[in-house]
């Protein structure tokens, strides 16, 4: 029977520079893409350290710009920082943004672009279509293969107040430019190469297989999944240029892939755990990634078989259900060859927060897309049943 897509909507307005070597030439790309001279660096403490941000405000000084440097943001980005840096930026008369770091940096960029330019507290903003006006343009380069944020729309903020995560989503806060240079990323620990290599394979997996998927977002999500799931062992244990580079090509990819469909429900419990415990984001991911998988191939087999198959598993002679009882499995399997630490051993957890965590996940805006309806009950038992697993 002749299949018969839903309407869709593909916009793309961040220009993409990829290549090693290419933060060598963040002057002169920002020169063609962005206007003014008063560059407001947004970073965090630990790659002022490593040495990744003096290069880049040295060349941008030389050619001409005035450079402040914000270095506040703490992982899982903060409202109160979002909020003393929009402050700044004001004070500085920020021309352009330039977001150097993984995705709290960048989230938290796109909050201060936002703030540069509108008035009060960014949680005003959460949701869709709360914000006005155009925001002060964002230049991204990341130091991460995970989330993606260089291309996407969206900034997930925690409300330091609620231990609450929140999102603002609007078209006017995707960058400009993103500069995506692997060679950013070839001292990273395994530890965060592992998370946030995790985080990225969640988004290509969830863009796939959500109920907002489109025939472009599942071009992107496919490839993201190959790219990703064959290099993520290497990347952690051997950091080899080549997986690198696989890397944060998948995690670009996963980036447009789910801003043009959408996350679900292994973000919404992710985005929950975060949000009161502080947890890493691709460590929360993980963990409930193989749980939710499981869950959602009761209704989505053949999208589940299908990403088993874009993994490389053996899934010749398989039914749907088996093939996607081996990628759970594979899923459960990866977490652990690249050193995913288990629920029940990040020591902090208290089950009694379960039913809490599970209501703040059935609201999220995400809940809707997944690939099978879930409810409060369900997610309360997609936790219980990630807290006992072996």
């Amino acid at each position: 029977m002749e299949k018969l897509f839903q309407q869709f909507t593909f916009s793309l307005p961040t220009r993409i520079e990829f290549g090693a070597g290419a933060i060598k030439r963040t002057a002169s790309l920002m020169s063609e893409t962005v206007k003014g001279t008063r560059t407001f660096v947004v970073t965090d403490p630990g790659l002022e350290k490593a040495g990744l941000v003096e290069p880049v405000v040295k060349q941008l000084s030389e050619a001409g710009y005035k450079v402040r440097v914000f270095d506040e943001v703490q992982p899982n980005p903060k409202d109160i920082d979002c909020e003393r840096g929009g402050v700044v930026a004001r004070e500085f008369g920020a021309d352009h943004i330039l977001a150097l770091g993984g995705g709290s940096v960048i989230d938290s960029a796109k909050a201060i672009a936002l703030l540069n330019t509108h008035e009060g507290a960014i949680a005003q903003y959460a949701g869709r279509g709360k914000v006005s006006r155009e925001v002060t343009p964002v230049v991204a380069i990341p130091t991460t293969a995970g989330t993606g944020s260089e291309v996407t729309r969206s900034a997930v903020i925690t409300d330091t107040v609620k231990k609450l995560k929140f999102t603002v989503k609007d078209i006017r806060l995707a960058p400009k430019l993103a500069i995506i240079d692997p060679e950013t990323t070839y001292s990273l620990p395994e530890s965060l190469t592992a998370s946030t290599g995790m985080d990225a394979l969640v988004h290509a997996i969830e863009a796939f297989t959500c109920k907002a998927a489109t025939p472009f977002s599942d071009v992107w999500a496919k490839e993201a999944i190959r790219l990703i799931f064959s290099s993520l062992r290497a990347a952690v244990h051997r950091g080899t240029p080549a997986a690198r580079t696989a890397m944060m090509l998948g995690s670009v990819m996963a980036g447009i892939a789910f801003s043009h469909a959408d996350v679900a429900a292994v973000h919404c419990m992710a985005e929950a755990l975060g949000g009161l415990y502080d947890t890493p984001h691709g460590v929360a991911n993980s963990i409930f990634l193989p749980v939710v998988t499981q869950f959602n191939a009761e209704a989505a087999p053949s999208k589940h078989a299908e990403v088993a198959r874009l993994c490389g598993l053996p899934v010749n002679g398989l039914s749907e259900a088996e093939s996607a009882r081996l990628l759970v499995s594979e899923l459960e399997q990866l977490a652990r060859d690249i050193g995913i630490p288990r629920f029940s051993e990040l020591g902090y957890v208290n089950p009694a927060d379960f039913q809490a965590l599970a209501q703040v996940s059935f609201e999220n805006g995400s809940t809707p897309t997944n690939c099978r309806d879930i409810t409060c009950e369900d997610y309360l038992a997609l936790f219980r049943k990630a807290y006992q697993s072996a």
